[in-house]
């Protein structure tokens, strides 16, 4: 029993391979076909392709030989003329030996000037070439010189707007410093003549009162505090001065600092600043 269900099994197994075998040998046998029917096309239109080609070929090499042939006719015309001439000139050169020589010299000095021509003519295409160059880098230049022309305008505009700003800001700083060392300066001639005034004044009092050495040790000692005193408000003053000259001469040295930075010369700004000296000098 067993024997017999493998043996069906079996059998259905090779009808389903022939089965399947047949149709795939089908597939291909289309798919040959196919192929086939499609080369023998590709074929014909090649063959055909390939025929009018050489037609056409063969028809322009007919009138090609045509042609030729009746130039043939011409030139055996021409050759016959020639020939012709050429007895002619045979004659004529019997009689032209000595034309012929200097004829030869001239040739050999013009082969000589060819030569020189070759060499002027290698000069100028190297000549042509390097101006190539020369024109290219010529553009590149003037490109640039747009460009820093460009950069110039704007520089030189931001330069005006500085100078406008810095003369603006001079005469400014320069009335407030020069009112406040004038206010500074009366202030301390001042206190310089209230002082000689006051010293005169004791002069005469000690003069008149003929006091006594203790009252005018007193008076003396004072007059001294208040002399100290009077001295370091003095010297507070000229400290304040000092430092508003000091503050000026470094505002300008650093407005002087960037108008050489910008490329502003000094002597566009239409006045000269001046510099405080400080006390003492």
């Amino acid at each position: 029993e067993m024997e017999a269900k493998y043996t069906r099994k079996m059998q259905a197994l090779r009808d389903e391979m022939d089965l399947r075998r047949k149709t795939e040998i089908h597939e291909l046998e289309e798919r040959k076909n196919t192929q086939i029917s499609e080369l023998m096309g590709n074929h014909e239109g090649a063959f055909g392709a390939i025929k009018n080609y050489y037609n056409d070929i063969t028809a322009k090499n007919l009138t090609l030989i045509n042609l030729l042939k009746e130039q043939v006719e011409d030139l055996k015309k021409k050759e016959a003329v020639l020939e012709k001439e050429k007895a002619d000139v045979l004659l004529q050169n019997k009689g032209l030996t000595e034309p012929l020589q200097e004829a030869q010299e001239l040739v050999a000095e013009l082969q000589k000037k060819l030569v020189h021509y070759y060499r002027d003519k290698e000069a100028l295409m190297n000549s042509k070439a390097h101006l190539k160059i020369t024109q290219k880098e010529l553009k590149d230049l003037q490109w640039e010189h747009e460009v820093l022309e460009q950069r110039f305008s704007k520089v030189q505009a931001e330069r005006d707007e500085l100078y406008q700003k810095f003369t603006k800001a001079i005469n400014e700083v320069q009335q407030k410093t020069g009112f406040k060392n004038l206010l500074l300066e009366r202030k301390l001639q001042g206190l310089l003549s209230l002082l000689e005034q006051k010293e005169v004044e004791l002069s005469e009092v000690v003069a008149v009162s003929n006091l006594d050495p203790s009252a005018l040790s007193l008076v003396s000692h004072k007059l001294e505090d208040v002399l100290n005193s009077k001295n370091a408000t003095i010297q507070d003053l000229q400290l304040q001065l000092a430092r508003v000259c000091k503050a000026h001469n470094d505002m300008l040295q650093t407005f002087e600092a960037k108008l050489t930075a910008f490329g502003i010369p000094l002597d566009n700004l239409g006045f000269q600043p001046l510099s405080f000296p400080f006390p003492g000098q």
